[in-house]
């Protein structure tokens, strides 16, 4: 690498770049991402990564944390960070406490008979209410609630740590990017590439720029004889879908059991929420749901991948 005084005297302009950090899920791409760059061939060589820890990852996930953090794996250093355990907050929010959103699913069930109000615009376009009336028929509708842990738990804690390894705590944030934040999306998912929103931090896609898909990272791990990933994801993720929910069922007992529990208890009492919450897209008990998939039926399942890029990687 040309150092500042050599770049000048070339004419060419020296990087403003320094710190590249590599955000960590522990999953398939970031994983190869990360054993790539050890294998230097992807670079140039990461500072370090960063993994956020939510406090619910299937134990597989941690297990294989450890492994990637064991002597000998990587080059660079591995820091975890945490905002907490959204278990914890979310077993707090069904007694009525403050709570991270996550995105679960909210059934309201309006009987026949029920008073609705009926909307209409104003003058300045704003809709008001205007009367209401009595509904001829019940409905059952189901919406899912905003989504705030990935902001919470994962966006949040990177971001605060590395503004503390890039000398920025306390101070005001620089008009470029000092920082570069390696994410492991691959480009079957290029849908989920999002510029940083921040402007001392540009992110980068070095999966994408190789061209690699979430096949050639398993391929890649496969020729090195490296263990294959777990899938990272929290246990009750309401993005799961019926494939992950029966393979945690059938596999993974204790964390199964684990969901079940937590969906049980978040049934009611979320505070702002209406009706009655469900960690599956049916907005049935979780034990009670039927997890066959689309594919099951001969369909294809195009349940979206609404990912911010920081979970499952």
């Amino acid at each position: 690498m040309l150092s500042f005084s050599n770049a000048a005297a070339e004419g060419i302009e020296p990087s403003a770049i320094r710190l590249r950090v590599l955000s960590l899920g522990a999953g398939v791409q970031s994983t190869t991402l990360a054993l790539m760059a050890a294998h230097g061939e992807i670079g140039p060589m990461p500072d370090c990564a960063i993994f956020a820890d939510t406090g619910w990852e299937p134990k597989a996930v941690y297990d294989h944390l450890n492994w990637l953090r064991s002597p000998n794996v990587l080059p660079f250093p591995v820091h975890v960070v945490s905002a907490g355990n959204i278990r914890d907050q979310l077993m707090g929010a069904a007694k009525g406490k403050r709570w991270a959103s996550i995105p679960a699913f909210a059934k309201t069930i309006t009987p026949v008979g029920s008073s609705v109000p009926v909307f209409d615009e104003d003058a300045a376009g704003a809709l008001v209410e205007v009367s209401t009336r009595r509904t001829t028929r019940g409905t059952v509708s189901i919406g899912m609630i905003r989504r705030q842990c990935t902001t919470d738990f994962k966006i949040v804690p990177i971001r605060r740590k590395v503004r503390e390894l890039a000398g920025l705590t306390r101070k005001r944030s620089p008009g470029h990017a000092v920082v570069e934040q390696w994410i492991g999306i691959s480009c079957d998912e290029i849908m989920r590439v999002k510029p940083s929103r921040e402007t001392w931090q540009v992110n980068r896609w070095p999966l994408i720029e190789m061209r690699m898909s979430r096949r050639d990272c398993l391929a890649w791990l496969r020729r090195h004889d490296y263990p294959q990933p777990p899938k990272s994801a929290c246990i009750g993720c309401s993005f799961h879908d019926n494939a992950r929910w029966r393979a945690m069922r059938d596999e993974d007992p204790d964390a199964w059991s684990d969901a079940v529990e937590v969906d049980r208890a978040i049934r009611t009492g979320l505070r702002g929420i209406r009706g009655e919450v469900f960690l599956h897209r049916s907005a049935v008990p979780l034990d009670e749901a039927d997890l066959s998939t689309l594919s099951d039926h001969g369909q294809l399942d195009l349940w979206p991948n609404e990912c911010e890029g920081m979970c499952g990687v």
